[in-house]
C-alpha cells in the first residue's frame, strides 16, 4: 500500500520552540481579499513605480558584469570556503561570482530554495559574517557579486523553522502574517489543509488520526509538530488530558491526507511542492518584509546584483520587478524566465535580461546535424510501434492536461471558484468551469501571459485551441473568455500564476523523460521538437540579442539543467550517425532489455553522455529519470519490477562484458566529436552576445546529470593546479578518449574570459563571418568588434570528409592573434604552416590545426594581444 512518505518517531524528552526571527508585518490589509470578506488581503495592491516610467531608468549607472561563475552555496560549501575561493575565479578571469541563495532555509537544505526566514542569512551558509567576508575579497579583487533570491514561496515542511507559518497556522485568519501568504478560507471552511497524513493513519476520510498526540502547547503527528490556538490544549475539568482529536478539530489548520494535495489544497505553492507555500509580494508590507534582508545587502554594499528565481509564480511580474528596483537602487538584475521559441520578454521589465535557457537551445541546435532528423524521427517511432513521427506538441498537451486534472487539480479549482464568483449566474456548472480551465491551461502555448500589459495573442491561442478540441466546451469558453481577458479579475491572475506551473511540470518534469528522439536537445528553455537550427539563423538571433538584450545572461549548464553541457555535447554527436546509434541501441537493449525501450533509448543516452560514471551516479538517475516519466512508475506509485528491471540495465555495464563493449564502441566514436562540440559551445557562449556564466566547475568537462547530481562537490584544488599549469605555458592537448583530462576547455574558458574582461572594447558588436569552400558547413564564426570566434560544427562529418580541405575563412583587415596559441594571423596568413592565400583569408586547416575553436583578438597598436 503506497503511504505517505516515511514518518519517524521522534525522540522523547521537552520540546522547544524557538522564537519567531522575523519581524511582524506593520499595519493592516489594504483591501478585503477577494476569495473570503472579511480575511487577509489577497488583492492589496503593488508598490510598484510609475507603470509609464522607464525599466531602465538608472540602468546608465548600474554595474553590470562581463562574465559570473555560479558557486552552489551549502552547508559543506559555505561563504567562507567561496571567500577563499575567490583567487582562483579572478585567476580563472571571472568578473562577478554568482550564488545560490543564502537566506536562511529549511535544516540540511542542500539548495537554498527552500527559505524559511527572510532577515537572516542561512548560518549553516556562513551567516552574515560569511557574506561580509566575501564581500570584501571580491571588493579587494575588482569582483561584484550576484546572489539569486527567492520571492515566489516558503519552506513550510518543518513549521518551527518558519515563523510566519507557525503563526498562520496558530491564529489562522486572525494571524499578523495571513497577508503573506495566499490562502482561500473559504474553502477549507476557515482551515488551512496541510497534506501530511499517511493512508494507514487514517483509513476512513475525516475520520480519527493515527499517532496523533498532544504534547504540551503543540500537536504531534509522527516527527512533526504544530502549534495550536491559544486555549485549545487545555485538560478537562477533571484534569484529564486533552484528546487529540479534539484538539485538532479545533485548530486553524486541518490534518489532511496526502493525496488530497491533488484536490483539496487551498493554499498557492510552488509547482506541486506542498512544502513549498506562495507569498504574496505584491502587497507592499509583505515585499518589504521578504526583502529586508535583500535591503541590508544593498545598503551596505555587500551585494551587486540579483537573479530572481520563478518570478512567473509572482501575482505581477512587472510590478515586482519595478519595486526590486526601487530598492536596489537599479542594480543589474536577472530572471529566471523561459522563453518558448518566438516568444520575446516584454520589454518594460526592469531587468537586463533572462538567465540564459533560449541563449542555451540556440547553441544546442546550431551544433545538431538538420541530416540526423528523419532517421531519428524513424527510429523513435519504432521503439513506440508507431507509424509515423512522434507530435511532440501532442503529448504536451495531454501531458499538461493530466497535470492540470491531477496533482495541480487543486489549483484548477480554485480557478474554477474565482470564476463562479464572478458569473451571473449558475451557467455553465462547475464541472463545466474545471473542463474549461482545465483545457485551456493544457493548451496555453506560453509559460503565462502578463495582462494587461503582454500576451493576450497567446490567451487567445489557448482558447482557439480548446474550442477545436472540445467543441462541447464553446458556450463555457465564452462565458469566461471576459473574465479570463481582464487582467485585473482575480480569476485571470491565478489562471496565470498557474499556467505556468502546469507548463514545467508538463513538460520539463514529464515529456522531457518520455520523449527519446535525440536527448540532448529535452533541456529547460528549448523545445525538443525543434531539431536544429541553420548558422545564419543562429546569427540572426545573436544579432537580435545584440540589439535588444546585451547583458542578458548565456549559460550551458546550471542547477536545474537536465543533462550538463557536455553530456549534451556528446549525445548530439548522434545526430551525425544515426545508423551507427540505432545498430548500437538495439544491441544494448537485446542484451540489457527494459520494459519500454523508448525509456530505454533516454536511459541509454544518459549513460553514453556521462561515462565514465559509477554505478549510484546512473542508478539514482534511473530511478529519477523513470519516476519523472510517470508513465510506469512515479513516487507515490512505484512499480518495484519495472524499476528492478530498469536497475538491472544499469547494473549490466558493468556486470556484463559484451553490454559494456557495445558500451565502449560507442564511447570510441563519440568521445572526440564529443569534445569537438563541447569546445566549441563553451567559447561560443563565453564570447557571444550577453554575460556569460560558467557554472561551478564546468571550466573542466561537465559530465554531471539532472540534480542531485550537478550538485556534486567540485574540485577546485585540482582546477587550481590545472590553472597554473596553464598560466605557465602549459601545452595544452585535446585527447581522443573519455579520460581526456579537460584541459583543453580550462585554456579555452580562462582565455575568453580573460578576453571578457580585459578587453571589453572587443565585444560591443556582432557581425556574422562566413567560410568558403568545400567545409564550409562545418563552420560557425562571427567576430563582437575585435574578438573574432571560429569554431567547428558537425564535427564527425567533418572527420568523415577528410577534414577542412581548402576552406577559408575572411578576416576584417588587421592584424590578429588566436588567445588559444598565442599564433598571430594576419594579411591572409597563418604561421601554423606559413600558408598564404590572399588578403585577409585564412585556410581553417590552419587556424584549427590544433584545437578546434579559435579566439583571434586584434592586436593593439603594439601588435600586442589581449592584456
Amino acid at each position: 500500500m503506497s503511504t505517505v512518505p516515511e514518518q519517524t518517531e521522534p525522540e522523547t524528552g521537552p520540546i522547544e520552540i524557538p522564537e519567531p526571527p522575523l519581524e511582524p508585518l506593520d499595519g493592516t490589509p489594504t483591501e478585503e481579499p477577494a476569495d473570503v470578506p472579511g480575511v487577509g488581503a489577497d488583492e492589496a495592491t503593488s508598490g510598484s513605480a510609475d507603470a509609464d516610467a522607464s525599466p531602465a531608468e538608472g540602468a546608465a549607472d548600474r554595474r553590470t558584469p562581463v562574465s559570473t561563475y555560479r558557486l552552489q552555496i551549502t552547508p559543506e560549501f559555505d561563504l567562507l570556503a567561496a571567500a577563499r575561493l575567490l583567487p582562483y575565479l579572478h585567476d580563472l578571469g571571472v568578473d562577478w561570482v554568482y550564488l545560490s541563495p543564502l537566506l536562511a532555509s529549511e535544516p540540511d537544505s542542500e539548495h537554498g530554495y527552500d527559505v524559511t526566514s527572510f532577515n537572516r542569512i542561512d548560518p549553516a551558509r556562513g551567516g552574515a559574517v560569511g557574506l561580509a567576508a566575501l564581500s570584501a575579497e571580491a571588493q579587494r579583487l575588482g569582483m561584484g557579486v550576484l546572489v539569486d533570491i527567492v520571492p515566489n514561496h516558503v519552506g513550510v515542511a518543518t513549521p518551527a523553522e518558519n515563523a510566519w507559518w507557525w503563526d498562520l497556522l496558530k491564529h489562522g485568519a486572525g494571524s499578523k502574517y495571513a497577508a503573506a501568504f495566499d490562502v482561500d478560507w473559504e474553502a477549507g471552511a476557515g482551515r488551512i489543509r496541510i497534506p501530511v497524513i499517511g493512508d494507514d493513519d487514517q483509513p476512513e476520510p475525516g475520520g480519527a488520526i493515527g499517532n496523533l498526540e498532544v504534547v504540551g502547547n503543540l500537536l504531534r503527528y509522527h516527527d512533526q509538530l504544530f502549534p495550536v490556538a491559544p486555549g485549545t490544549a487545555e485538560p478537562d475539568d477533571d484534569g484529564n488530558p486533552p484528546d487529540p482529536q479534539e484538539v485538532h478539530a479545533h485548530q486553524h489548520y486541518e490534518l489532511v491526507n496526502w493525496r488530497r494535495a491533488d484536490t483539496d489544497l487551498n493554499y498557492r505553492r510552488f509547482f506541486a511542492v506542498n512544502t513549498l507555500a506562495g507569498v504574496r509580494v505584491e502587497d507592499p508590507r509583505v515585499f518589504d518584509a521578504v526583502h529586508v534582508e535583500v535591503r541590508r545587502w544593498f545598503d551596505e554594499g555587500l551585494v551587486d546584483g540579483l537573479r530572481v528565481d520563478h518570478p512567473d509564480g509572482l501575482r505581477d511580474p512587472k510590478g515586482y520587478l519595478d519595486d526590486l528596483a526601487d530598492l536596489t537602487g537599479g542594480a543589474y538584475v536577472l530572471v529566471e524566465k523561459i522563453l518558448e521559441p518566438g516568444e520575446e520578454l516584454p520589454t518594460s521589465w526592469a531587468t537586463a535580461g533572462t538567465t540564459g535557457y533560449d541563449a542555451l537551445a540556440h547553441l544546442d541546435r546550431v551544433l545538431t546535424d538538420p541530416a540526423g532528423q528523419e532517421p531519428l524521427d524513424a527510429l523513435e517511432a519504432r521503439l513506440r510501434g508507431a507509424d509515423g513521427p512522434v507530435d511532440f506538441h501532442a503529448m504536451v498537451h495531454d501531458l499538461k492536461h493530466e497535470v492540470a486534472t491531477g496533482i495541480l487539480r487543486s489549483e484548477t479549482r480554485r480557478i474554477v471558484r474565482g470564476l463562479r464568483r464572478e458569473l451571473a449566474d449558475a451557467t455553465p456548472d462547475d464541472e463545466a468551469l474545471e473542463a474549461a480551465v482545465a483545457e485551456l491551461l493544457a493548451c496555453f502555448p506560453v509559460y503565462r501571459s502578463y495582462l494587461p500589459d503582454a500576451g493576450h495573442e497567446h490567451l487567445e491561442q489557448a482558447f482557439t485551441a480548446a474550442r477545436t478540441r472540445r467543441p462541447e466546451l464553446a458556450a463555457t469558453l465564452d462565458a469566461v473568455r471576459p473574465i479570463l481577458a481582464d487582467g485585473d479579475t482575480l480569476p485571470a491572475k491565478r489562471f496565470q500564476q498557474t499556467s505556468g506551473m502546469v507548463m514545467a511540470k508538463g513538460v520539463e518534469d514529464c515529456a522531457f523523460y518520455r520523449y527519446s528522439r535525440l536527448t540532448s536537445l529535452n533541456e529547460v528553455g528549448g523545445d525538443p521538437s525543434l531539431f536544429s537550427i541553420t548558422p545564419a539563423q543562429f546569427h540572426e538571433a545573436m544579432t537580435l540579442r545584440q540589439r535588444e538584450w546585451p547583458h542578458a545572461m548565456t549559460t550551458l549548464s546550471t542547477h536545474d539543467t537536465k543533462r550538463g553541457e557536455d553530456v549534451r555535447a556528446r549525445i548530439t554527436v548522434l545526430a551525425e550517425m544515426p545508423q551507427h546509434w540505432e545498430h548500437a541501441l538495439r544491441r544494448l537493449l537485446a542484451l540489457a532489455p527494459v520494459p519500454d525501450p523508448v525509456f530505454g533509448s533516454l536511459l541509454w543516452q544518459a549513460i553514453l553522455g556521462a561515462w565514465p560514471a559509477s554505478r549510484d551516479r546512473l542508478r539514482a538517475y534511473a530511478e529519477k529519470a523513470m519516476r519523472e516519466a510517470g508513465d510506469h512508475t512515479t513516487w507515490t506509485q512505484v512499480d518495484t519490477d519495472y524499476e528492478h528491471a530498469v536497475q538491472r540495465a544499469v547494473d549490466a555495464v558493468f556486470d556484463d562484458h559484451d553490454v559494456r563493449s557495445v558500451l565502449e564502441d560507442l564511447v570510441e566514436h563519440t568521445a572526440h566529436p564529443g569534445w569537438s562540440n563541447a569546445l566549441t559551445a563553451k567559447l561560443v557562449a563565453l564570447t557571444m552576445p550577453g554575460v556569460p556564466d560558467v557554472y561551478q566547475g564546468s571550466e573542466l568537462w561537465e559530465q554531471s546529470l539532472v540534480d542531485p547530481d550537478n550538485r556534486r562537490e567540485v574540485d577546485f584544488d585540482l582546477r587550481d593546479d590545472l590553472l597554473g599549469a596553464v598560466r605557465a605555458g602549459a601545452r595544452a592537448a585535446l585527447g581522443h578518449g573519455p579520460e581526456d583530462s579537460g584541459i583543453v576547455k580550462l585554456l579555452v574558458t580562462h582565455k575568453a574570459l580573460l578576453a571578457r574582461r580585459e578587453r571589453p572594447e572587443l565585444f560591443t558588436g556582432y557581425t556574422p563571418l562566413s567560410a568558403e569552400g568545400e567545409a564550409a558547413e562545418h563552420c560557425l564564426a562571427f567576430d563582437r568588434g575585435g574578438a573574432i570566434t571560429v569554431a567547428t560544427r558537425l564535427p564527425h562529418g567533418l572527420r568523415t570528409r577528410h577534414g577542412w580541405g581548402d576552406t577559408t575563412l575572411t578576416l576584417p583587415s588587421g592584424s590578429w592573434s588566436d588567445a588559444l596559441t598565442g599564433r598571430s594571423v594576419s594579411a591572409g596568413s597563418t604561421t601554423a604552416a606559413g600558408s598564404t592565400t590572399g588578403d585577409g583569408v585564412v585556410r581553417l586547416a590552419d587556424l584549427l590545426h590544433d584545437y578546434p575553436v579559435a579566439l583571434l583578438l586584434r592586436e593593439d597598436t603594439e601588435g600586442a594581444p589581449a592584456r
